[in-house]
């Protein structure tokens, strides 16, 4: 029997999606061309037929007299004698249907306890109208305290032949879906017999609410209960609703596995369920509450639940729940037709009978599937998760265990990347808002170099307890050691927590750490990006931070940066350049400008310093400020900075009298092989040039390379060669003085920041350069001034014996006009 009943349903609902037309009364829709007027109690019949009706959007749709609804009568021509017309079912004090019959006037008042003989099967009120279409020359519908003509779905007008076949149509449904439920309450109370589990109770409540809930809907309770039609039957019809929202999601709840979900969407689901079943019977009391708002929430609690349960799905199928699968089979097509009727609800679809048809023949297809498919096997599943849960947790200590290696960092005990990439996914999936910060222990090699690896790996130490120290109070950080000298941040992104950890990150830095006696300090670099402000991927969100870190470690570390876009926009223009480039050597767009080196006070020039340029095709004449990234990239930066060498050298030879020396800014990539100095040495001798008149100029920077090491031994080579050396921005970086001691240094160049300085009272940039000036005479250094733009600067910087000077004061870089470079010369001949 049960085994017909879903087949029938089956087809049933697939004759129903496949012929949507078939199950809607052949009629005229009035209620899309109705026009609306308010009318106060006891307007006459020639009052309502002259009232001032809106039929604009914004019409009236409530209020505390009649509401008069003119129908489109000139629709009406083609029905016959006695046609009905078909009034979706709602909440009024009373309702009037008013007839013109060829001028006169035929007017029926019903109030709510005379309308057990006008309802028809499909949740509607039929009134029959004896005139033909053709003789009616005016329609009005009325109702007395209305609760909103928006929730009035339906006004149709049918002639008696297709009413039947509609009612009948309703009536199969109904009795199919009667003898469903009743089946499957029959199947689980007698086979189910004993102590149930509470879903089998939670389902049970379900089915009879659901029962319930057709059968008043539908009219087809007042074969039983006459009354129960109209606003009884509306009002019944919302606390229904609720209940069936409420028993439905305590059912999926209680059946799934036990720890599957979190336990706080599972309490947000029963928070759903019980906000389900109040706001049912808030809607049903439209005489104390408001009815459009509360129908409207009720809806929106009917979707909050579809969404919950979505979710609650995905997270229980891809943690290997059993019993989310048979959820699945049984209730989809219950789920997409309640979707259905909410976009109805809302506006989104149009009103036809088929929405509510297929709901109930979905709801009869899912009682009988799940109590004949799955109810028995439920307790079976439990049976079997409960062992396969015992061996789950036998194994669990392990497998943490394990999970808690792969996701540790050895050396500081932190998260390691894997657990960064997890936890990061994490929040992105939740949409949780979050900062990522970058940060890098500034000089590890330096620190390995001198104190071996075990004082590097006491500085990482040092660095992971100190940032465990100012995260511990901010609540919802978690700190991972990504890899080598780098650590990350993922911090809850408010702006009070972000601006807190920014200030202590800042703090840090100085800070000391002890090993082997030696007493050093802590420096961090450290870039941050925002989810989802800065990047909606992980990927993005990490090349956004790490470029905000090469910033701050670009400003001369030490530091917080925040990324912003322009960063990135600057970034694909170094892109940009670094494509260009390779053309750029081609078509000979590199060229030298020449800036003078005077000695003071008498502004004789000692020598001159190239500067690179680039004439780009289509954003003019650049500097390296612009293009720098491109100096340093790996294969093309060194091709340009040997081409520059090369057009200084030819400057050299060809202007040797005019230019006593040339200084030329050098990078770690040509200063770092074994093989440099030779390579700079042997294009000095082809070009005929002495040792002397090159000066080769480096930053602080450079010492600090990776590759000091093999740096300064190419420095020391070409200083023995007669090369002199020049230690560029000097005061800019983090040399040590025993950097300065150990190179192979003959002048220091000030940069020009501190000589902009030096006229503003109180900044202590004048003790700096003053210190600076000093330290280099002590040294037996020449000490060169950058960026002198004045006599005061020049006289201040003569006072102090400051030896040389360069600025605009005494010539701003201009180019000459010299041959190509020897090696293109050849070439041609």
């Amino acid at each position: 029997m049960g085994r017909t009943i879903s087949w029938i349903g089956a087809f049933l609902l697939l004759f129903l999606c496949a012929s949507p037309q078939s199950a809607v009364a052949a009629g005229v829709d009035l209620r899309g061309s109705a026009c609306v007027a308010v009318l106060p109690d006891g307007a006459s019949d020639a009052a309502v037929r002259g009232a001032d009706y809106s039929c604009s959007a914004d019409a009236p749709t409530n209020g505390r007299g009649w509401i008069w609804l003119r129908l489109d009568h000139r629709q009406l021509a083609s029905l016959p004698a006695n046609w009905n017309l078909m009034v979706d079912q709602a909440r009024f004090a009373k309702i009037a249907v008013l007839v013109n019959d060829r001028g006169q006037f035929r007017r029926s008042t019903k109030i709510p306890s005379d309308l057990k003989d006008y309802w028809a099967p499909g949740g509607l009120l039929q009134f029959t109208v004896a005139a033909p279409g053709r003789d009616v020359s005016g329609l009005y519908l009325g109702f007395q305290s209305i609760d909103d003509l928006t929730l009035m779905r339906k006004i149709v007008a049918v002639a008696p032949p297709d009413q039947l076949i509609a009612d009948a149509k309703w009536l199969l449904l109904m009795g199919l879906f009667a003898g469903t439920l009743c089946s499957a309450l029959l199947y689980n109370f007698i086979i189910h017999a004993g102590r149930r589990p509470p879903f089998q109770r939670w389902y049970l409540a379900w089915v009879t609410t659901a029962f319930c809930y057709g059968m008043v809907w539908t009219n087809v309770a007042a074969f039983v209960f006459p009354n129960l039609v109209g606003p009884v039957a509306v009002r019944l019809d919302f606390v229904l609703v609720g209940s069936l929202v409420a028993t439905g999601n305590m059912f999926f709840f209680a059946v799934i596995e036990e720890g599957i979900l979190p336990r706080s969407l599972v309490r947000f689901g029963q928070m759903l369920a019980a906000s389900g079943a109040v706001l049912g019977c808030a809607a049903a009391a439209d005489h104390l509450l408001p009815p459009v708002i509360t129908d409207r929430l009720l809806n929106y609690v009917i979707a909050a639940t579809a969404v919950a349960v979505a979710i609650s799905c995905s997270i229980a199928v891809r943690r290997g729940s059993r019993v989310v699968w048979f959820y699945l089979i049984g209730w989809s097509p219950v789920i997409t037709v309640f979707t259905a009727r909410l976009m109805r609800n809302l506006g989104f679809v149009p009103q036809i009978d088929f929405v509510d048809m297929a709901t109930f023949a979905a709801l009869a297809f899912e009682a009988l599937v799940l109590s004949l498919a799955i109810a028995d096997r439920f307790r079976l599943v439990r049976r079997e998760l409960e062992l396969a849960q015992q061996r789950r947790d036998m194994a669990g200590a392990e497998a943490a265990a394990l999970r808690i290696a792969a996701h540790t960092d050895f050396l500081t005990g932190l998260g390691n990347r894997a657990a960064f990439q997890d936890t990061a996914r994490e929040l992105i999936q939740k949409g949780a808002p979050f900062s990522l910060f970058l940060i890098d222990v500034d000089y590890l090699k330096d620190t390995n170099d001198r104190l071996g690896h075990a004082g590097g790996d006491s500085l990482l130490q040092r660095v992971a307890q100190l940032l465990r120290e100012i995260t511990a109070t901010l609540p919802g950080t978690r700190i991972v050691r990504i890899g080598g000298d780098e650590f990350a941040i993922l911090c809850p992104c408010t702006s009070a927590i972000e601006t807190v950890l920014i200030e202590r990150l800042s703090a840090l830095q100085g800070q000391p750490w002890e090993f082997k006696d030696q007493t050093r300090t802590v420096s961090l670099s450290a870039g941050s990006a925002r989810f989802p402000e800065d990047a909606g991927e992980l990927d993005i969100l990490y090349q956004n931070a790490d470029l905000a870190l090469y910033n701050a470690k670009r400003l001369g570390r030490a530091r917080h940066y925040r990324y912003d876009a322009l960063q990135r926009i600057l970034r694909d223009l170094q892109i940009e350049f670094t494509r260009d480039a390779e053309a750029a050597l081609e078509r000979d767009e590199f060229h030298l400008d020449f800036q003078p080196i005077v000695a003071l006070p008498s502004g004789e020039v000692r020598g001159y310093e190239a500067l690179l340029r680039w004439d780009h095709p289509h954003y003019g004449l650049i500097s390296p400020d612009r293009f720098g990234d491109v100096l340093v990239a790996e294969k093309i930066g060194l091709r340009i900075q040997e081409h520059v060498l090369e057009l200084a050298l030819a400057a050299l030879r060809d202007r040797g009298n005019e230019m006593p020396s040339l200084s030329v800014n050098f990078t770690s990539a040509q200063l770092a092989g074994p093989k440099s100095a030779v390579r700079v040495l042997s294009r000095l001798a082809y070009y005929g040039i002495r040792p002397a008149s090159l000066c080769v100029e480096v930053t602080e920077g450079v010492m600090l390379d990776r590759a000091a090491d093999t740096i300064f031994a190419t420095l020391q080579t070409l200083h023995n060669a007669g090369v002199r050396i020049a230690l560029d921005d000097f005061g800019t970086g983090y040399a040590s003085l025993v950097h300065l001691r150990d190179m192979p240094v003959d002048s220091i160049k000030i940069d020009c920041s501190f000589i902009a300085g030096i006229d503003e009272k109180g900044g202590g940039t004048s003790a700096i350069v003053r210190a600076i000036v000093g330290l280099g005479r002590g040294l037996e250094k020449i000490v060169i001034a950058e960026g002198i733009e004045n006599e005061a600067q020049a006289r201040w910087l003569t006072e102090l014996g400051c030896h040389l000077g360069q600025g605009y004061l005494y010539g701003r870089p201009a180019a000459a006009p010299l041959p190509r470079p020897a090696e293109k010369l050849d070439a041609e001949l």
